[in-house]
């Protein structure tokens, strides 16, 4: 194994098996949630991917047709390849009332034709006596074109992988949904394993997003409870030169591996996506020939193993036959039936390959949502598979490159999308502000001596992944809104933050730096933008929360990457201890100690150990290049900022405060007064 990759995250869990066991009715703890709200007309499920979304659509789907006078159930997927997860199963060999099952001539994802060209079969079945249809969101969309949104009333539309909706007026998908729900007469189910778009358009309106009763079952629940899978590490590595030189230093022939090599339109690649797996296969050993049955490459290794190698990057009818193969149900719990699969565009969300330990993505994603749902992959539990990763191979910047900018560009991208799987992964945080009345909750453990009166306590839930954490000068949510975003869409926002180039570049090179201008100015500005229509107190208060969110998760893996000498000891418990132990050094846990913690402090820690001193220096000089100049919006933060804290310190800020913070409000307020004094100068 390489010791050249860093994990940027390593995230261990309890192994308790809970979610994979079922109850009576054959369901698991994510599917029986989601069927408690089966009543609900709107009802979104945001859960990892191998949870059980599919099943739990079949249990609520056949409710909705028998017992609440929905006539017919239509499932829509994103490509036709998904659509093998809703086909039949014996639900009642498990305890559940009926089975589920689709006629095999309304599966239109097995129909031959264009995904958009069978429109007219959605028509004849919404006239058939038969109630269940599933096709692609393509026919989907031109069947509302064709029929209009009433031929659709009183059916049960159940769309997967949701995230490929927007409320974007560009995305027919979103403005159909919008027209469907307007008109109030169907059911919608949306699912998803990530739902936030990776160019955080967002997936609905407000007001229509409101109107839906939200299933969440987090990474965190799903993981912890697996019976095998233990760790899941995620980390970047960068090389220099064609990237088939380097990938034996990351792929470990003996994982079984996903290999997604770079689109041909990117930096990464070098237009010869053919060749490149060659090149792979030729790294990885001896070419023995093609199995006749699969159509897997067998290569033999220097130790005489013979991997058996898929390639779906081929685009003749050699890949059919391969993909075919990968899809063989009769092969879906056999190990050693392939080793590798290397993969361009395909085998990402909805591919199913319980063994995957490793998901190798060459080149930056330009969607986090499409690295979500690589590393979904390596997620699944399987027996003798203890731990998975997610590496993503970049291209180290070349200051004597035209395309330094771009490259720069892909690895703040990268340790973006890194920061947000963290949050994605890490136990759920609910805040509340430190009170004379605070007291313990039940089901919460709060370490040794248990809950501290008068202090502020951290309790953690090992089963629900929830911690309990005390902030003294939290400001609270007023509205049901704000409350529902802070308890279940921080991760909205900090991927949103994530994504603000500003914020990163400014995180990591900028050594004049007052942590204050990202955490309350920036993230300030992106709820705003964001969430225009919650008041100041309600933006401030989901400010909070979700920046309280993002530094804790930061300062609990700076902790724990710190003990990685002694990881054996630390088991599943090293996040959670993180977090508890900068409670307890900090003596008390408030507000305004959280908004000074640069949050992209840890990130840099583990850039500078992964990419050459000599391109990391370069990277910084570019960025240093870039001053950032206050804009007008900017000065207005700062100078409002500047006003409550002349209400609590009964004076303005001064220019030459010793404080970085006290310095940068007042700069605020001066530029403002510049600018009156130059309209008024005309």
């Amino acid at each position: 194994m390489s010791d050249k990759v860093v994990p940027s995250v390593a995230v261990d869990y309890a192994q308790t098996g809970s979610s994979t066991k079922s109850n009576e009715l054959g369901m698991r703890p994510m599917q029986e949630r989601a069927y408690e709200k089966r009543g609900e007309q709107y009802l979104l499920i945001k859960s990892p991917p191998a949870s059980g979304k599919s099943r739990a659509l079949m249990f609520i789907a056949l409710d909705k047709l028998q017992n609440q006078g929905i006539r017919k159930a239509i499932i829509t997927v994103p490509e036709k390849s998904i659509g093998s997860s809703f086909a039949d199963e014996p639900l009642a060999k498990f305890g559940f009332w009926s089975d589920w099952h689709v006629e095999p001539k309304w599966n239109l994802c097995n129909a031959p034709g264009e995904d958009g060209s069978k429109a007219a079969s959605v028509g004849s079945f919404l006239n058939s006596a038969d109630q269940v249809l599933v096709c692609p969101h393509a026919t989907f969309r031109n069947a509302v074109e064709k029929f209009g949104v009433e031929a659709f009333d009183d059916c049960l539309v159940a769309v997967d992988e949701f995230h490929h909706v927007s409320a974007n007026p560009d995305n027919k998908l979103g403005a159909q949904l919008a027209e469907l729900i307007a008109r109030d007469k169907v059911h919608v189910v949306a699912m998803t394993g990530s739902y936030f778009r990776g160019d955080a358009e967002p997936v609905l309106l407000p007001h229509d997003e409101a109107r839906f009763e939200t299933v969440t079952y987090t990474y965190y629940e799903q993981l912890n409870g697996y019976k095998y899978l233990k760790t899941l590490d995620i980390g970047y590595y960068f090389y220099t030169g064609p990237y088939s030189d380097d990938i034996l230093k990351v792929l470990d022939p003996s994982e079984k591996t996903i290999i997604h090599i770079p689109s041909v339109n990117s930096r990464e690649s070098t237009k010869d996506k053919i060749r490149e797996v060659e090149h792979i296969i030729e790294e990885l050993g001896e070419w023995q020939g093609t199995d006749p049955a699969t159509g897997f490459q067998l290569v033999k290794t220097s130790d005489g193993r013979v991997l058996r190698i898929a390639d779906l990057v081929d685009d003749d009818a050699k890949r059919e036959k391969v993909s075919a193969a990968l899809k063989d149900p009769t092969q879906k719990n056999n190990r050693d039936y392939v080793d590798i699969i290397i993969a361009l565009g395909m085998a990402k969300e909805g591919f199913d390959w319980i063994w995957c330990e490793h998901a190798l993505t060459v080149g930056y994603r330009a969607s986090l949502t499409e690295i979500v749902q690589i590393i979904g992959r390596a997620t699944r539990d399987a027996e003798g598979k203890t731990r998975a990763r997610f590496t993503n191979l970049i291209a180290e910047p070349d200051a004597s490159e035209e395309a330094v900018t771009e490259a720069v560009n892909d690895t703040l991208k990268a340790i973006a999308a890194s920061l947000l799987m963290e949050q994605v992964l890490a136990p759920r945080f609910n805040f509340t502000p430190k009170a004379q009345a605070s007291g313990p909750q039940e089901g919460f453990d709060y370490g040794e001596g248990g809950y501290k009166e008068g202090e502020c306590n951290v309790g953690f839930n090992e089963d629900s992944g929830q911690f309990q954490i005390e902030i003294k000068g939290l400001a609270e949510p007023k509205s049901k809104e704000a409350e529902r975003i802070c308890q279940q869409d921080l991760n909205e926002v900090i991927a949103a933050f994530a994504q603000d180039k500003t914020a990163v570049e400014r995180g990591l090179f900028d050594e004049e730096l007052v942590p204050e201008e990202l955490t309350q100015v920036r993230m300030g500005k992106i709820i705003k933008d964001k969430y225009p229509e919650l008041d100041e107190e309600d933006q401030e208060a989901v400010r909070q929360h979700a920046i309280a969110a993002l530094n804790l998760t930061q300062k609990a893996k700076e902790v724990a990457l710190g003990n990685d000498d002694d990881e054996s000891e630390k088991g599943n418990t090293a996040f959670t201890d993180g977090v508890r132990k900068f409670a307890m050094d900090v003596r008390e846990l408030d507000i305004d100690l959280i908004d000074r913690i640069n949050p992209f402090a840890e990130a840099y820690a583990i850039l500078a150990k992964t990419m050459s001193e000599e391109s990391l220096k370069q990277v910084q000089a570019i960025i240093s290049a870039k001053k950032v100049q206050l804009t007008p919006e900017e000065a207005r933060d700062l100078a409002r900022r500047a006003v409550k804290f002349k209400q609590e310190r009964g004076r303005l800020p001064s220019i030459t405060s010793p404080d970085a913070w006290e310095r940068k409000m007042a700069e605020g307020v001066a530029f403002l007064a510049r600018m009156k004094a130059e309209a008024a100068n005309g």
